[in-house]
């Protein structure tokens, strides 16, 4: 799509329940209350911290400001000490069979250390952001990093600036419990930057009534790269549109979700669409499942680069279109309720592409043709809270495509 101001302006007057944030120890600190109150558990967050993630990281709008030094000036509201917080996440794993090199055994230790802070700067304005000191094995920096404008002139309509995941107002990647990740939302195809993951723009979310909730999303689609010589962060003039709807009806939520976006490289441009519903279904306080389905059309994935004297994977010799099927259906089962100490997870994702064009980034890139056709695979989880900030896991899955079976055993610890 073009430069979208004019639809950016008219998105934000039409189109927030809940923020794309996660609750963290500080705001425990703060309000000296259990983590409880808003995981179930660490890091998924329950109804409570839905809200209190959509109000600005308060219990309610309006409340008295806690934790702030008394400046005298009512323009300045200064935290009496910095919210800081520490996400520690570390596995081991073992595979059944090697492929592409991959050693049978590893020490995933540390998999990831997180650097958290959040909170209320104004009445009305809050920000996040995390700081990946260590994700991989590498310093990631910056991944969630935006300020929060809450409730504008009473309208509940909120506001979000930064960077942020396309996927956030669906199911949040960040705060899942399974090892399995949400992979439709990773699909990259071809040599097209956009995916459903991170990005950097603007969100509006709005609540016209109890139980439906909208949210525009204005991104670059280039993701989370750095800025070109010129200091910008766009590869393009375009910028991507996607549009989320969901209603609940007693113990279902039903959502639909819609990209577009365009991107362009060297003299030749791409058009993506994705489609597709959500569902969850809430069966009492012990179990629920989610459900994503989505369909994503690419115009030209390798931006012009196919040609006879170089086909592209899959044999392209033109520009030609491609589709990609992708859906996810995960299980939480609370045999003690939400509150307890016990967790039984369960995730299958499927993808299947009308060619090989699609990147997970997986290590794929290490089998030609360097793209997937199709991804299937799934595994079950059980968990256990030893402290309401210590979660220690273990997981089974099976990849049918490589036929390899995988097994994690891990713990996360937030202070």
């Amino acid at each position: 799509m073009r430069p979208l101001v004019p639809g950016l302006l008219a998105g934000l007057l039409l189109a927030g329940s809940a923020a794309p944030a996660a609750a963290i120890p500080a705001f425990a600190r703060k309000y000296h209350v259990s983590c409880a109150m808003c995981h179930a558990p660490i890091p998924r967050l329950n109804a409570f911290g839905e809200r209190f993630a959509a109000n600005g990281f308060r219990f309610a709008p309006g409340e008295e400001p806690r934790d702030t030094i008394a400046t005298g000036d009512s323009l300045l509201r200064l935290n009496a000490t910095l919210p800081l917080a520490i996400r520690f996440d570390g596995y081991l794993s073992a595979l059944s069979r090697r492929d592409a090199g991959q050693p049978i055994a590893d020490q995933q230790l540390p998999w990831v250390v997180k650097l958290l802070s959040g909170g209320q700067i104004g009445e009305k304005v809050s920000y996040y952001m995390y700081f990946l000191a260590n994700e991989r094995g590498e310093v990631a920096g910056l991944e969630d990093a935006y300020l929060q404008f809450t409730d504008l002139a009473g309208s509940n309509l909120s506001v979000i600036a930064g960077q942020f995941q396309v996927s956030d107002p669906v199911f949040k990647r960040e705060l899942r419990l399974p090892f399995e990740d949400y992979q439709p939302y990773r699909v990259r195809v071809g040599d097209v930057r956009a995916d459903l993951t991170y990005d950097r723009g603007l969100m509006a979310l709005w609540s016209p009534r109890e139980g439906t909730d909208l949210a525009l999303e204005v991104v670059n689609g280039s993701g989370l790269n750095v800025a070109n010589a010129q200091r910008q962060f766009d590869t393009d003039g375009f910028k991507n549109v996607a549009l989320r709807i969901s209603q609940d009806a007693g113990p279902v939520r039903i959502g639909g979700f819609g990209y577009l976006g365009r991107e362009r490289a060297e003299g030749a441009s791409s058009d993506i669409r994705v489609l597709g519903p959500d569902a969850t279904l809430a069966l009492g306080e012990r179990m629920e499942l989610n459900f994503q389905y989505l369909r994503r059309w690419d115009d030209d994935p390798f931006l012009g680069a196919c040609s006879p004297a170089a086909p592209c994977p899959g044999g392209a010799t033109s520009p030609t279109e491609t589709t990609v099927d992708a859906a996810m259906a995960e299980l939480l089962f609370f045999p003690q309720g939400q509150a307890g100490r016990w967790v039984v997870t369960g995730l299958w994702n499927w993808i299947d592409a009308s060619a090989p064009v699609v990147s997970l980034r997986l290590g794929e890139q290490d089998r030609a043709p360097g793209f997937l056709r199709r991804y299937q695979a799934g595994g079950v989880g059980l968990h256990f809270l030893m402290r309401r900030n210590v979660r220690v896991m273990g997981e089974g899955a099976w990849d049918v495509e490589r036929e390899q079976a995988r097994l994690v055993t891990g713990v996360t610890v937030a202070f």
